[in-house]
């Protein structure tokens, strides 16, 4: 697997992390069938993802990525659908969290040193 490859299945299942975070949120404490199916199976594609991602991402890039950016969609989607509201000091963070991710993605793959 290529380190593309590698990086798009990351960005991909972190997108799917904001499915099935939201889908949390809808299914009413899992009393929703509809939001229920899509969160569990968002959620599981998500995590596979994940771990395909880490057999080329050193881990914890991986995991700061992926939760990133699915915090940042989740809190996106919340906004732009009414659900919470939007100010400006919300947005610089949210971009915070974006760019704190492609600045982890940006960095040289180094080998951990013993």
């Amino acid at each position: 697997m290529t380190a593309k490859f590698a990086w798009a299945v990351l960005v991909t299942s972190a997108t799917l992390e904001a499915v099935w975070a939201t889908a949390l949120g809808l299914s009413d404490g899992f009393s929703q069938a509809l939001p229920t199916v899509v969160f569990a199976v968002t959620a599981c594609l998500s995590m596979i993802g994940l771990g395909v991602a880490v057999k080329r991402i050193p881990l914890g890039t991986a995991y700061a990525v992926w939760v990133g950016i699915g915090a940042a969609l989740t809190v996106g989607w919340a906004m732009a659908t009414g659900v919470e509201p939007a100010n400006p000091l919300k947005l610089l963070f949210i971009a915070g969290i974006v760019g704190c991710a492609a600045g982890l993605k940006a960095l040289p793959a180094e080998k951990a040193g013993l």
